[in-house]
Formats: structure tokens, C-alpha cells, sequence
């Protein structure tokens, strides 16, 4: 009994060490693949960014990225799933950055906060802005303009609410249209720094943007 007994927790203890390994092959698989889709990201980004998406193919993607064509159509299927990946990936960590920024504060603190935000990762993903301002307004990606709108302008919009809430904004303001009108001015805005005045301080860029908006929507 006592020997059926070490022989079962032996079993137990093998099958928990198959499993265990099983368990951490998968994650490194997991993790492996999750680095190829941010190589791929990148990759089309700048690809798309550089060519529009429909001159990009699908082996300059993979090229870029130092992948197999394939790898391309394994992870995604085909280049419109890889972009709308894309775009969603970046949207979300777009709003993550913005929502970040809102911490609850007075009034327009929180909007100038957002700007901030907006600008500063605007200027670290510049080939994704372009990629926005270009590319996603056509029909065929309107869950991703759905997205941005709930996600991102979203912040913007929770921002102006509590401003007119606070009685810092006139009450008839229409906020989600002024949501739309901020993102669009920091993102054309970004956009042109980049390509024409690059030197620029991004702080300047932040004063010029807020005193227009608070000179517009308050009052």
C-alpha cells in the first residue's frame, strides 16, 4: 500500500511537471507571437505611412519587419485585417495615454492635460498620426473611427463636461462635435511639427493650443 501510495504521487508529480512545462512552452508562444504582431505593427505603420494603404503591399510589410510573407498572412489573414489590427491597437493605446492624463482635475487643468498627452504621443508614434489623419476616414474603416470616438474623444468629451458642469464652458456648448475639434487640431498639429518644424518645443506647441482653446469654448 505504501509503495502504490509513492507511486501515485510520483505519477502526480510527473504530470505536474509535464503540465508546468506545457503551460510555460505555451506562454513563450504566446509571447512570441505577440512580439512578431508589434514587429508587424510597426512595420505597416511606417510602410503605410510613407506609401498610403493602398500603393502598401503586403510583401513591403514583411520585408520591413524581417519576416517570412507568410508570417503576415498567419497572424492576420490579409492586409486589410492586419491594418484594422492596427489601427485598433493603436487607438487603444492612444486612449490609454489620454485617459491616463485625466485624473479628475478642475476644469480646464484636465483638458490641458489631454493636449499634453495627445501631443507628446503623437510625438513619439508620428508615422501613426499621419496614418490617422489619412487613412482611417474612408468608409471601409468606420469600427475604427466608432472606436476612436468612444475611446479617445471620448476622454476629451468627459473632460468638457465636467468643465461645463463646473460653470468654466458655456452651457449650449456641443461637446462632442468640440471633442472632435480639439483631437483634430492637436493631431494636425503634431502632424505639422514634425514635418516642418521639427525643433519645436512641444511645450510651445501645448501654450499656443490651450490658449485657443480656452479662449473659444469658455465664456
Amino acid at each position: 500500500m505504501t509503495e502504490q501510495r509513492a507511486g501515485a504521487r510520483d505519477a502526480g508529480t510527473e504530470r505536474g511537471r509535464r503540465e508546468s512545462g506545457t503551460g510555460a512552452t505555451a506562454r513563450r508562444g504566446d509571447g512570441r507571437r505577440a512580439e512578431t504582431r508589434l514587429r508587424l505593427f510597426t512595420a505597416a505603420v511606417e510602410v503605410i505611412a510613407e506609401q498610403g494603404y493602398t500603393a502598401a503591399t503586403v510583401d513591403a510589410i514583411a520585408e520591413r519587419a524581417g519576416v517570412a510573407k507568410g508570417t503576415v498572412f498567419y497572424n492576420f489573414g490579409s492586409k486589410e485585417a492586419l491594418f484594422a489590427a492596427l489601427l485598433e491597437h493603436g487607438i487603444q493605446r492612444l486612449a490609454d495615454a489620454m485617459g491616463e492624463a485625466d485624473t479628475g482635475q478642475a476644469a480646464f487643468d484636465a483638458l490641458d492635460s489631454v493636449v499634453m498627452a495627445q501631443l507628446r504621443f503623437f510625438e513619439e508614434y508620428g508615422a501613426f498620426a499621419r496614418v490617422l489623419l489619412a487613412e482611417m476616414w474612408r468608409t471601409a474603416w468606420q469600427d475604427a473611427v466608432a472606436r476612436l470616438r468612444e475611446q479617445a474623444l471620448g476622454v476629451y468629451a468627459g473632460a468638457l463636461r465636467r468643465a461645463v458642469a463646473e460653470g468654466a464652458i458655456r452651457e449650449d456648448l456641443d461637446v462632442e462635435t468640440a471633442a472632435t475639434a480639439v483631437f483634430g487640431m492637436v493631431l494636425t498639429v503634431s502632424i505639422e511639427r514634425r514635418a516642418l518644424y521639427p525643433d519645436r518645443p512641444i511645450e510651445q506647441l501645448h501654450a499656443t493650443l490651450v490658449d485657443l482653446l480656452h479662449g473659444r469654448v469658455s465664456g
